[in-house]
């Protein structure tokens, strides 16, 4: 047999330009979307029949041990909660899960999608960290779900809020048992499964709704299959080798819900649930996880690489376990920090891995992959290069290049907001994306593009120069040498770029009550004098920062359900501690480059 560790890690990619008349610069690959599955959920029925005995789930048991599903067995059990959910009258509306990544998650959301019953995954933090659960009101309002799962009681306020007289499946008060619903399958459920097309609706995803209510953005099965099928010509050794993740991303997201749960259903591996996350109080569970995982494929967010990486250089064994298999290190929904790019691939060499490291752009409107970089790259801001079907186009836009695209991954709309629709897409069909880009080399598409930033995040200095905030902020965050878990950018009409800033949580009590001690001030002015030391002008540096102690408040809309910062409202929200940025002389709170 052929060993799988010789299929290629990439396929090369195949990229042609085409420049029109009125200023785009269209990008497209020359390779053709190869046939593949109507749906995700045939590729799962057809790997469990193949090899039913195999791991495909594992998630921790609360002892220090593990609760592992297998193909077969997931595959009954999501046939016998379908036939429950047909049973019930349930089938004809969308199931919405509050409950995070789990067995039942995962079995649930198989058992709507089979019979063709749209999911709709929340994002926990809008039933745990939500004071009034504004948010999820209007999104089940929207949705209008037949069935709520909730699987333990730290849910029962969300449940309240929003139950309404719906089933509600979970351990919470008036919930009923997997037990309780689950049916012995008839051919019923076959048959729902075999009218599956490519435009039936999968999922309803909600974008974090950080200006204003989330919208649903409409997955289809043939979105999500044919995204499946990129990768895989993109990556081709996932024909070959099944892939074996380790993953904590929520499912609630296109990045972990979509672009790596969907990778091990699609490809027939195995996925750990790592109940850790990016914080000093719980890394700790995700290197210990890594002993047992041993993953072949690494997906995390520039902060989870961050929270990692200290315990990978001082514990050998965590980083040979983190390495041993490991053929691709993946990092997407932010820039990562050249700095941290540099750690982990030394690291890698020390370990005598071949690991690479890629990213890719994309968003819940694309299933999500639409670009990725399947070939060696050096810089960590190149997004790689469009997928097979897909076509992009690189519109001027607010003296920037706005990307723009079209594909069997795109989204025909959003859930009963057609008024959305009409606006997304411009007068060539093409999605508007909002974020710009420019090519890595003019006269070779095939080098990929880099991210230059959101348009709407970008602002003007005093002189009329602009500043990048996709750009400017991560090199703030790599001269910072890990002092800073993220950073808003401000200044707008100033002659000068400032910054508000959170310390990394293993820093924070150096500041205490907002005023840096002063080896932290050194250090923080030391990390401004670095990357005013990588050239360019008054848009390319930061003169000063102030340490925010208060973190980003979801309700507020300053942070999303993924994570990420809105640096317009931290500006907004943050004023009075902005205007310090510019008081003269500089309050004991304000660090200057010096």
């Amino acid at each position: 047999m052929t060993d799988a560790r010789l299929a290629p890690t990439f396929a090369p990619p195949h990229i042609v330009r085409e420049d029109t008349p009125d200023g785009r610069v269209l990008l497209r690959s020359t390779d053709p979307l190869a046939p593949h599955a109507v749906s995700i959920v045939h590729e799962f029925r057809a790997h469990a029949a193949a090899h039913p005995d195999r791991l495909l789930l594992a998630e921790p048991d609360g002892a220090g041990g593990w609760h592992r599903v297998s193909w077969g067995e997931m595959r009954a059990s999501a046939d016998r909660l379908a036939q429950g959910l047909l049973d019930r009258g349930l089938a004809a509306r969308p199931v919405m899960i509050l409950s995070g990544n789990s067995v039942l998650h995962l079995t649930v959301a198989l058992a709507a999608m089979t019979l063709g019953t749209p999911v709709v995954p929340a994002s926990v933090a809008y039933s745990l960290q939500s004071s009034d659960h504004a948010k999820l009101r209007a999104m089940v309002d929207l949705v209008d779900p037949g069935l709520v799962l909730a699987e333990d009681d730290a849910f029962a306020a969300a449940v309240a809020a929003v139950a309404g007289g719906r089933t509600v499946l979970g351990d919470v008060p008036g919930g009923l048992s997997p037990d309780d619903l689950a049916a012995e399958p008839t051919a019923a459920v076959e048959e729902r499964c075999a009218a599956l097309t490519a435009g039936t609706v999968a999922k309803i995803l909600f974008t974090s709704g950080s200006t204003g209510t989330p919208k649903g953005v409409v997955n289809t099965h043939g979105m999500l299959a044919a995204n499946q099928q990129q990768m895989r010509q993109a990556w081709p050794f996932l024909a070959e080798e099944p892939p074996v993740l380790l993953d904590w991303l929520p499912w609630s997201h296109t990045f972990g819900g979509n672009h790596d749960s969907n990778m091990v259903l699609a490809n027939g591996g195995t996925l750990w649930i790592d109940d850790g996350r990016p914080t000093p109080a719980l890394i700790g569970r995700t290197v210990a996880h890594l002993a047992e995982a041993r993953p072949t494929i690494y997906l995390n967010v520039p902060a989870g690489y961050a929270a990692l990486l200290p315990h990978l250089e001082r514990d050998h064994d965590a980083a040979r376990a983190f390495f041993d298999r490991l053929r691709l290190g993946f990092f997407a929904a932010a820039a990562l920090p050249q700095q941290l790019w540099d750690r982990l691939t030394a690291l890698a060499e020390r370990h005598g891995s071949s690991m690479q490291m890629t990213t890719s752009w994309g968003m819940t409107e694309t299933s999500p992959a639409a670009t990725t970089a399947h070939f060696p790259i050096t810089r960590s801001d190149c997004l790689g290069v469009p997928l097979p079907g897909v076509e992009l186009a690189l519109v001027p836009e607010a003296g920037k290049l706005e990307l723009r695209i079209t594909g069997p991954n795109t989204t025909p709309g959003y859930h009963r907001r057609p008024d959305l629709a009409a606006t997304a897409f411009d007068e060539h069909g093409y999605l508007r994306t909002g974020d710009a880009v420019a090519l890595v080399d003019e006269t070779d598409p095939a080098a990929g593009l880099v991210f230059r930033g959101r348009i709407a995040e970008d602002f003007k200095l005093s002189s009329g120069t602009f500043v990048s905030v996709g750009t400017l902020r991560p090199r703030l965050l790599s001269a910072s040498h890990g002092l800073l878990a993220d950073a808003v950018l401000c200044g707008e009409g100033t002659d000068a770029v400032t910054a508000v800033v959170w310390l990394h949580p293993e820093h924070a009590h150096r500041c205490p009550d907002g005023v840096p001690e002063d080896d932290l001030r050194a250090d923080l002015a030391a990390s401004l004098r670095r990357l005013a030391a990588e050239g360019g002008g008054a848009s390319q540096r930061v003169d000063r920062l102030l340490v925010l102690t208060e973190p980003a408040v979801l309700d507020a809309g300053e942070i999303t359900d993924k994570g990420y910062v809105n640096q317009r409202v931290v500006r907004e929200r943050r004023s009075d501690e902005v205007a310090l940025l510019s008081v003269d002389p500089p309050p004991t709170r304000v660090v200057t480059r010096g």
